[in-house]
């Protein structure tokens, strides 16, 4: 009889210990199965983007989600300014990966000093200079040549905003700079220059038709006179030389350069320049 029972014992705790083995083998298959993180192959890096301050509407509302979805481990910031203060800012150690200015002159500057990679320059985009006034306004100006007729113009700071060095040219170019200058609050960015307008602040004042067109606000008087600057409006955008994220910031020059990347700016107003 002790026979049987210690049999019965020990046939009990051996289907135990075997359910045990079978349990666990089953657990470490079901761990070998699991997929590894995606992060393990794409860790998250986050890139910053120094644009010029007529680029934030395009950047922060389309083309950086539209890039977040296509590579979801970057991340993009960005800071935005005039092209002269950024260019001061990175001279002077800002950790940025990528720079997109407004003119070349601040880019040229970059590249001279090798802050900013030169092989990585792309001119991507082409703008207009326009003169506006505060909507639904009356004002006796209704070109670049009659400007010195408002009480009060609002133009770009020449000594550090792209835009303000166009019309600086520009007015320059019609022998009126002076006088202009003479009535003119110096924004220290375009997007101010475009709010003192559309605020009605300022009578008139000179931005990037891409500005005037992002607000209904304000009413574009005219075009730039033909002739009256030297050079296109051209955007360049290049790669900081000091990148820790060499890769994923060319990976975002090469996006906005893409055909998807230029469908979002012309929506903006922008001309692709490539």
């Amino acid at each position: 009889m002790y026979k049987v029972k210690f049999g019965l014992v020990r046939l009990v705790f051996t289907a135990v210990f075997m359910t045990g083995i079978v349990h666990l083998g089953v657990f470490a298959g079901s761990q070998k199965e699991t997929p590894a993180p995606k992060t393990q192959e794409n860790p998250p890096v986050t890139i910053l983007v120094a644009a010029a301050a007529s680029l934030k509407n395009a950047c922060d509302q389309e083309l950086i989600p539209l890039f977040h979805q296509k590579y979801p481990w970057i991340t993009v910031e960005g800071t935005y300014d005039s092209s002269g203060k950024l260019q001061v800012q990175i001279e002077s150690g800002l950790d940025a990966d990528v720079f997109m200015s407004a003119a070349p002159a601040q880019m040229n500057a970059l590249a001279d000093k090798n802050l900013v990679s030169k092989e990585t320059i792309k001119p991507l985009l082409e703008n207009k200079i326009v003169l506006i006034k505060t909507a639904g306004t009356a004002t006796p100006v209704n070109s670049f040549e009659t400007i010195i007729q408002a009480a009060a113009i609002a133009v770009g700071d020449p000594g550090s905003v792209p835009a303000g060095q166009y019309a600086r040219e520009i007015f320059s170019s019609l022998g009126i700079w002076d006088a202009v200058l003479a009535k003119a609050s110096l924004g220290t960015n375009v997007t101010e220059v475009l709010n003192w307008v559309g605020e009605g602040s300022a009578e008139v004042g000179v931005v990037y038709a891409t500005d005037a067109a992002s607000t209904d606000k304000v009413e574009v008087i005219a075009e730039a006179p033909a002739g009256s600057l030297s050079k296109k409006v051209v955007y360049p955008v290049g790669i900081v030389a000091a990148s820790r994220h060499q890769k994923e910031a060319r990976l975002f020059i090469d996006f906005l350069a893409s055909e998807e990347g230029l469908a979002v700016f012309k929506k903006y107003g922008f001309f692709p320049n490539l």
